[in-house]
């Protein structure tokens, strides 16, 4: 177990150390730059030389990555050029407001996932079967900004049932968590239908029902805790998905998430907060696929770290 979570932990940092990599370079193809975005356009060039080595832009990349990384390291992103507040400070101002519209998002998906997969399986062949399909077939093809956009028309400009847009009450988190949970759930609900069936006709199963177990009890004791290991591992990949996809849904809701900071950071060539916020976000995914990884063996004990 030990050296296993050490290969992981080995694994993780180097996958962040490439992130960093893609992330630094990337952000400086993009055209434009930032010092004119500071500074107006009758700036004199003294100024922009001036401004540029305040920042360290005219230092070679190579040298700007290293002063990067060694402030990460320390726990110190830099200063975001757009906020004029440490990137570290930005972030994690911002970041509850994301983790709870992807924890909501999640929680949906797997009940209505789950429970859909399960009767889809019972009644196979039925209408409900052949809706669940339906259902999670939509989810998983609506592109996320279409889906939030017809919500937004739906329930709040035609029915006025629903806020468009801010946070502070629950019903601000209807309409988002459910964009941003529909393609979750479309995954979990085909799953949950193919792992239920396969396992249905095991023998254990019809032992369990043999010994006068009610129904109830051997789909949720015995067949439903067969098909977690492939859930949770569904579960731990598309946190990833989840956290990337809140850009759009915190964009179209005007949601105040890690999201929507980074689209303004973007747009504004603030290097140093696009930097912070892809390497937070990064670290999140890396570290729940490892405690995924680390579940499997609490949910099957035949599971052993070698």
């Amino acid at each position: 177990m030990t050296r296993y979570l050490s290969q992981r932990l080995a694994q993780a940092l180097l996958v962040l150390v490439g992130v960093t990599l893609v992330v630094f370079f990337l952000a400086r193809l993009a055209p434009g730059d930032p010092i004119d975005l500071m500074l107006p356009e009758d700036a004199e060039p003294e100024q922009r030389e001036g401004l540029r080595e305040n920042l360290g832009f005219n230092k070679p990349l190579y040298v700007q990555y290293l002063i990067f990384i060694k402030g990460a390291l320390r726990g110190d992103m830099g200063r975001s050029l757009y906020y004029r507040q440490p990137c570290f400070r930005i972030i994690m101002d911002y970041l509850p407001n994301t983790l709870l519209l992807t924890v909501v998002s999640m929680a949906i998906s797997l009940v209505l996932g789950i429970v859909t997969g399960i009767v889809a399986a019972l009644r196979r062949d039925s209408i409900w079967d052949y809706g669940g399909a339906t259902l999670a077939l939509l989810g998983r093809s609506l592109p996320a900004y279409w889906l939030g956009i017809m919500l937004i028309l739906i329930f709040s400009v035609e029915l006025r049932l629903l806020p468009t847009s801010g946070i502070g009450k629950p019903a601000n988190l209807v309409m988002p968590s459910i964009t941003l949970g529909a393609a979750l759930m479309g995954i979990i609900m085909r799953l949950t239908r193919s792992g239920m069936l396969e396992v249905m006709g095991e023998d254990y199963i019809r032992t369990a029902r043999a010994k006068g177990i009610g129904n109830w009890l051997v789909i949720t004791r015995h067949a439903l805790r067969n098909t977690f290991i492939p859930l949770v591992t569904i579960v731990g990949l598309q946190l990833g998905s989840l956290l990337s996809g809140s850009v759009i849904v915190e964009t179209v809701f005007a949601w105040p998430g890690v999201g929507r900071v980074l689209v303004t950071a973007i747009g504004a060539r603030d290097y140093p907060l696009i930097q912070a916020g892809v390497l937070f976000v990064s670290i999140i995914f890396v570290f729940t696929n490892l405690a995924v990884d680390l579940t499997y063996a609490f949910i099957d004990p035949r599971i052993r770290f070698q």
